[in-house]
């Protein structure tokens, strides 16, 4: 193994870390669709998502050279720039992850790179057409280009299986939506995983235990994909929750249509090294396949609260690295301190995550939780009501067709409020 000095041993054990969170925030892109329509229980999707996961970290290493190789220079570069990325993107992926949000993982990792570069060596330090060719355009397209693909195949599902039986239909989809997460999981492993293969490859160029240009080494694409399956099956079913229920309802149809589309890209898009977000493809998968379906509708206000996040995501994880590359100019009691920092955000973000927690007993009860207060309308026609006589024990049913004797209707209503019948009248 290359020689590791302690700073870059930290840097990579940060790098792990980041992988680790990866894992449970964008387990919901492969597996909500399928924990929410029931074609998998929830343990149960998220242990085959991580071995998938595993296995997609090993098919392909250009979405690595992206990050290791082109978006900074790795002139220049310290480890201490790597490990401001770092927290940055750490930080916004937990932060994203309390409030339910699928944001980017990896925009979160490059605008953090992006942001501790600029603040060590300026803004030549940073590739700007790699930033826009092979990070901002596919930011844009990939939910418009998955949302459109799942939209289309939404329609033609439901025009293929029109014939069909409606239990039938489902319980085939159902079994295509397993195949199709399984897809999406393997995709995820060999986009996303490798975005910590590449990080820790450019950690390695920069302490100079690697040779500039190089690849990643095995031991680091094992140690990644490792990670990245670990946060995988702990299962981050705040953002399950998020992706599953809270976009749009689905059905068995909807969700092979998304999830084969989300593949679809990501497969694309990881051949030629394109560091895409699958948070992106997968997210506009769901709307798309949520207005495929006749009367399918999708909660546009949950949509817009994920749009500002995604549009905070580069600056907001930029602005953290950049103080933390500029606290760690200090030396090692900066480098220290901002390790405390870290430390101390993640164990308080986890507390107050457990005020309310969500796991896999719970992550399909969004109608429960979501109830809504009663409108304007409806709390003044209730405060101008005339009072209803109180008479304990007396069912009213409206619009029933049942009926009811006198003696049950007598057993109902208590002895003090009955009198005794007057005497009938001589006729």
């Amino acid at each position: 193994m290359e020689h590791i000095t302690l700073l870059l041993g930290i840097v990579i054990i940060t790098a792990l870390v980041f992988d680790f969170t990866n894992g449970f925030h964008d387990t919901a892109n492969a597996m909500a669709t399928t924990i929410s329509t029931g074609a998998l229980k929830p343990k149960t999707a998220v242990a085959m998502s991580a071995v998938l996961n595993l296995v997609g970290a090993f098919m392909s290493v250009e979405v690595a050279k992206t990050i290791s190789k082109g978006l900074v220079n790795e002139e220049g570069i310290q480890p201490e720039v790597i490990f401001a990325a770092l927290v940055g993107a750490i930080l916004w992926n937990l932060v994203t992850w309390l409030v339910g949000l699928p944001s980017s993982s990896s925009h979160a990792l490059m605008g953090g790179l992006i942001g501790a570069a600029v603040a060590s060596a300026g803004m030549g330090a940073v590739n700007g057409s790699v930033v826009v060719t092979k990070v901002l355009i596919p930011a844009i397209a990939a939910p418009l280009v998955a949302g459109f693909a799942a939209y289309l195949a939404t329609k033609v599902t439901y025009k293929v299986g029109k014939g069909m039986g409606e239990k039938t239909s489902a319980k085939g989809y159902r079994a295509g939506q397993i195949a199709s997460a399984s897809l999406v999981s393997l995709a995820h492993g060999t986009n996303d995983a490798q975005k910590t293969m590449g990080i820790i490859t450019l950690a390695l160029v920069a302490g100079g235990a690697l040779a500039p240009g190089s690849n990643p080494p095995v031991w680091v694409i094992v140690s990644a994909g490792l990670a990245i399956a670990m946060g995988t099956y702990l299962g981050g079913w705040r953002i399950i929750r998020t992706m599953g229920s809270g976009l749009t309802d689905l059905q068995p149809q909807q969700g092979f249509a998304a999830q084969t589309s989300a593949a679809s890209v990501i497969l694309a898009s990881s051949s030629l090294g394109f560091s895409l977000s699958t948070t992106h493809a997968c997210s506009g998968a769901v709307m798309g396949s949520g207005l495929g379906r006749k009367g399918g509708v999708v909660r546009w206000s949950t949509a817009s609260r994920m749009f500002i996040a995604w549009g905070l995501t580069l600056p907001a994880a930029a602005l953290v690295a950049a103080g933390a590359e500029l606290v760690m100019r200090t030396g090692d009691i900066g480098v220290a301190g901002v390790t405390v920092f870290l430390v101390g955000s993640c164990v308080a973000i986890w507390l107050i995550s457990r005020r309310q927690v969500v796991d896999h007993t719970n992550v399909n009860e969004v109608a429960t939780a979501g109830a809504e207060e009663p409108g304007v309308v409806t709390t003044a026609i209730a405060a101008v009501s005339v009072p209803q006589p109180d008479l304990a024990g007396v069912a009213v049913v409206v619009g029933s067709t049942a009926a009811v004797t006198d003696e049950e209707l007598k057993a109902t209503i208590p002895a003090a409020t009955t009198t005794p019948a007057a005497p009938a009248a001589a006729v």
